[in-house]
């Protein structure tokens, strides 16, 4: 049994090879391209995510401007409720500096229970309670009660009053000075009241604030994990690329090795029909194609 020439099997080897090249060349086109989808399904993923947490993030410092807003609103009527309980407590310094005189003229004219000044001063206490604290039905009842016998008791003091000049020009001067305190208390609660409402929204607004900031803050997580896949996979989709060049270069390389080949295998093949042909060897038309296309006959 003859053996294969070297030079076939270098051509049987080299097809092998080349087989073995181009299906590995089709697999890491295939997985290439799995890759290539895997990661854009990621991206687009990871862009939806990040379209999410920058939403939620405009949200928050929306809030946050919000609530900023209404820390300011608060300090403006907290800061009115200090000025207007500055005034409020100037003129009831007056007021008392009259009644303490009304109490010496009191006493020099015998005339007993408690003063007119610790009256008021109850009635101011009770209608502040009333204004500034939830009561029930019944507290409420009792509250306009005590006031209403207050005041009542209040007149008839007064009315004793009445038969003394100083007195009567104490008690009515005291009176339009409690009336201004009264004026001065009653826009402090309403400033008061607003503070409060605006302290309220600030504290809702940020709370509101911290919840968004915390879904973005989930949405990046998520945003950053997506991302990172998607990198992996783009990294594995390079470097099946790179993998994919360098096959066909080798492809090239045998390729080129065994067109080389049959180039000599030509050239050998033209040189014995030449040699043929110069010992008077007859020549077939294919035996003279061979020569030109070798390049020995012109």
């Amino acid at each position: 049994m003859h053996e294969m020439p070297a030079f076939l099997l270098d051509r049987e080897d080299n097809k092998d090879m080349l087989k073995e090249l181009n299906d590995k060349k089709t697999a890491l086109k295939t997985q290439s391209e799995e890759y290539k989808v895997k990661r854009n399904e990621l991206n687009a993923e990871a862009s939806t995510l990040a379209g999410k947490r920058n939403e939620l993030n405009k949200n928050t410092k929306d809030l946050i401007n919000e609530a900023q807003e209404y820390k300011k609103l608060r300090d403006e009527n907290n800061e009115n409720v200090k000025k207007y309980k500055v005034l409020r407590d100037e003129v009831n310094a007056k007021a008392n500096e009259i009644f303490a005189q009304i109490d010496l003229i009191r006493g020099d004219s015998n005339l007993g229970g408690p003063s007119m000044k610790d009256i008021r001063k109850e009635v101011d206490r009770l209608e502040f309670t009333q204004q500034t604290e939830v009561l029930t039905p019944n507290k409420e009842r009792e509250l306009v009660n005590k006031i209403t016998e207050l005041q009542k008791l209040y007149a008839a003091k007064k009315d004793q009053f009445e038969g003394n000049d100083e007195l009567k020009k104490l008690l009515a001067e005291a009176q339009e000075i409690r009336d201004e305190a009264s004026v001065h208390h009653t826009t402090l609660s309403e400033y008061a009241q607003k503070a409060q409402e605006y302290h309220d929204k600030m504290i809702t607004t940020f709370k509101e604030a911290d919840k968004v900031r915390a879904e973005s803050d989930a949405a990046h997580k998520e945003f950053v994990k997506f991302q990172e896949s998607a990198d992996e996979q783009h990294k594995l989709f390079i470097s099946a690329q790179k993998e994919i060049r360098d096959i066909d270069k080798e492809i090239r390389k045998l390729k080129k090795g065994d067109v080389d080949d049959k180039k000599a295998d030509a050239r050998k093949d033209a040189e014995d029909i030449f040699d043929k042909f110069k010992s008077g060897g007859k020549l077939t038309m294919e035996n003279l194609m061979a020569l030109q296309k070798s390049g020995l006959l012109k």
